[in-house]
């Protein structure tokens, strides 16, 4: 990914993409720069899908891509308070991942987990009648 500081300075940094299919509606980012302590981002995977092709996110993560005319590059934007990064990356990388993420638990096949099913139903089954 390359860290955008303006339109005619950038730098490339390493980010690591990750995600768990015990949390199967997020994906992290991780920054790894020298010098300090890894920094990582977490936010829906859907969010990723939708900001490669139309603007997305509100708040803190806002995903988008960089030229409506075609797929290529793709900026993600990452805000703490005042203070805000702006990342541009190829959208090829992107779309492999998500892909993988795909194979791993296919979109909208999300399930909630065990324990909390488990819960409410001993719940609704204890609730007196009434």
């Amino acid at each position: 990914m390359s860290f955008v500081v303006s339109e005619e300075l950038a730098f490339r940094i390493p980010v690591e993409l990750d995600f768990a299919s015990a949390d199967p509606y997020a994906v992290r980012l991780t920054f790894d720069l020298p010098g300090d302590a890894p920094v990582t981002w977490a936010f829906g995977r859907e969010l990723l899908l939708d900001g490669l092709s139309r603007p997305s996110g509100e708040g803190d993560v806002r995903i988008e891509p960089a030229s409506p005319e075609h797929l290529s590059d793709v900026h993600i934007s990452l805000q703490v308070g005042a203070e805000r990064a702006l990342f541009r990356v190829s959208a090829a990388p992107l779309v492999a991942f998500l892909d993988r993420t795909d194979r791993l638990v296919p979109l909208g096949k999300e399930e909630v987990c065990d324990t909390l099913e488990a819960v409410l139903d001993r719940i609704l089954t204890e609730a007196p009648a009434g």
